[in-house]
């Protein structure tokens, strides 16, 4: 079968590999329908993640099942699924209380799809013909009726994170106005413009990128275009997609007291340093870390079923698979890719 690798930092190829077959009753294979690119996928294509190949590539992917093994109770062939990105077991006690990012029935542990050496196993990608799910009854998730794949692919990661930083600190936080501090995580910041807007929210956003602005500001945001300052205001909840260390100390020093701040970016070995006193005495919360996806994906798909979240207005092409190594090499914030 055909199989999209990351070969080394910027360099992807078209593969023959082996298909997966089942060898365990709570098995299924999956034909990926439409596959999104993660914000950490432009780090890996653009030579600026230093992740070593060779690796399947792609991890955000809606499906269609097309085998299960004879233990699988909640999927069978035909069926439309999201695919979480990490592979989760669903019984241990991690996964029973909805952290399947930390999931201990998997090892190694932190199992994903998609990217090799942050996996310390390469679990198969996304941009393949097929894909082996280990956990089905654990992992897959149906897509409601009438849901367009193409406009859903990333609920398997980015959409979900986005989501954690909004909708969990809202409910917290009734009323709340929210703070977006955009840029090294591009698709997740306008994301969470987009579901704070939809559990109408008031929100503020920071970028420097003039599209990235402009899609904000049409998805409903007040934006400030330019680096981050040293602070925009006083907010309950504040998100740091930057990436960067300016825009992660913004947002932290704009969260009101009592507030909680989530840092969806990923600083790769670089110190940046917290201001904890700040934070120490402002009683604020500070989130970092995976989102853990599988528990999300319902309530984001309850979402765009509501008629209130429509996800495919971040997306800035949809292409085949025979385009897209083309399309993979020039700038995008969200590229979904549909086989030929």
């Amino acid at each position: 079968m055909r199989q999209l690798t990351y070969v080394e930092p910027g360099k992807l190829q078209w593969r023959d590999v082996p298909e997966p077959t089942i060898d365990a009753p709570g098995q299924a294979i999956v034909r990926p329908l439409a596959v999104a690119t993660c914000d950490l996928d432009a780090g890996l294509v653009r030579g600026r993640a230093p992740v070593p190949g060779p690796f399947a590539f792609g991890h955000e992917v809606v499906a269609e099942v097309v085998a299960v093994g004879a233990g699988v109770r909640t999927a069978r062939p035909g069926d439309r699924v999201v695919v979480p990105f990490q592979i989760t077991c669903g019984t241990c006690d991690a996964c029973r209380r909805g952290h399947g990012a930390v999931c201990s029935g998997v090892e190694p542990r932190r199992a994903v799809y998609g990217l090799g050496a942050i996996a310390r196993k390469d679990w198969g990608g996304a941009m393949s013909d097929r894909m082996l799910v280990p956990y089905a009854d654990a992992m897959l998730v149906p897509l409601p009726p009438g849901i367009d794949p193409a406009a859903v692919a990333s609920c398997s990661d980015n959409i979900a994170d986005a989501w954690r930083t909004i909708v969990p600190p809202l409910e917290q936080r009734p009323g709340a106005s929210v703070l977006i501090v955009g840029g090294g995580a591009p698709s997740i910041g306008l994301y969470a413009v987009a579901i704070a807007r939809a559990v109408g929210a008031e929100v503020h956003y920071i970028d420097a990128e003039p599209h990235r602005a402009a899609l904000a500001r049409e998805l409903g945001a007040e934006v400030v275009e330019g680096p981050p300052p040293n602070r925009h205001g006083r907010h309950l909840v504040t998100v740091d997609a930057s990436a960067a260390k300016d825009g992660l100390h913004c947002a932290i020093a704009s969260t009101a007291g009592e507030g909680i701040c989530t840092s969806v970016g990923i600083y790769w070995g670089g110190e940046v340093g917290l201001p904890l006193f700040q934070m120490y005495s402002n009683n604020i919360t500070f989130v970092t870390g995976r989102v853990s996806s599988r528990a999300v994906i319902p309530r984001v798909l309850d979402l765009v079923v509501s008629g209130r979240l429509h996800p495919e207005r971040v997306t800035t092409a949809v292409v085949g698979w025979s385009k897209a190594l083309d399309a993979l090499a020039r700038p995008f914030t969200k590229l979904v890719m549909v086989p030929d």
